[in-house]
């Protein structure tokens, strides 16, 4: 049992709890997602609080180091260390969900999470927006980034590329849009959403094919993984 947070693999794991250290690796935390980590054959490291069966190299650590290991106040007593699945290619499909600049991490994990429960075939995110494969964002998907397809692109290249394959681009905006139940569902769409406090940015608004919004009584505007999966349940 490792029972010293100075111990050289702590350390390295550690580290994987900040972004700039995860080029290859990144941690997730309780049984479900480790779980569905070792289905996906992504997990090569099984820490834990306890004797485990497993093929797998796998250590076992004292309370305290999980402690510091763990993202939750109260950790369970199992992570995983997983490999990244490198791939940044656009994939053929019909629906895509794309994220311009999203920066909180319960939003984009909830998105995700939605966008594989209403059949959209891959995720796009900006730049700009956050790292999935922040603790907060891994929470909040719940292991469906295992199952779906999240890539990193810049926008103003890949929406030009969607739509030269025939994919309708339906922004979203409050301002200057129209009514999503007025808009004809295609064989092919792309929905993108926009930051959290500034919405879409004005370049991605001039190249999409349409802007639609959701009608709404009495507040200004929902909150942006509310109307994203809104808008991926009305076109599915």
């Amino acid at each position: 049992m490792i029972t010293s947070v100075n111990n050289k693999i702590i350390k390295d794991l550690m580290k994987l709890k900040q972004k700039k250290y995860r080029q290859d690796y990144y941690l997730v935390e309780s049984k479900h997602l480790v779980d569905e980590a070792i289905k996906k054959g992504v997990a090569d490291l099984i820490i834990s609080t306890k004797p485990v069966e497993t093929d797998m190299d796998s250590i076992e650590v004292s309370k305290e180091v999980m402690e510091k290991l763990a993202f939750t106040k109260t950790p369970q007593s199992i992570m995983a260390r997983c490999k990244k699945i490198e791939n940044d290619e656009m994939i053929e499909g019909s629906r895509y969900l794309i994220l311009d600049s999203l920066q909180d991490p319960g939003n984009v994990g909830t998105l995700i999470r939605t966008a594989l429960a209403f059949g959209i075939d891959q995720v796009i995110l900006s730049h700009q927006s956050v790292d999935i494969y922040n603790d907060k964002v891994l929470r909040s998907m719940q292991g469906a980034h295992f199952h779906l397809s999240c890539i990193y692109r810049d926008l103003k290249e890949i929406i030009p590329l969607l739509q030269e394959k025939g994919v309708t681009v339906v922004g979203s905006a409050l301002e200057n849009g129209k009514d999503i139940h007025l808009l004809e569902k295609k064989e092919k769409m792309a929905f993108v959403l926009g930051n959290e406090g500034n919405g879409m940015s004005q370049e991605i608004i001039d190249i999409c094919d349409v802007i639609g919004y959701i009608p709404i009584d009495t507040i200004e505007s929902l909150n942006v993984a509310i109307a994203g999966s809104i808008m991926m349940y009305h076109f599915k």
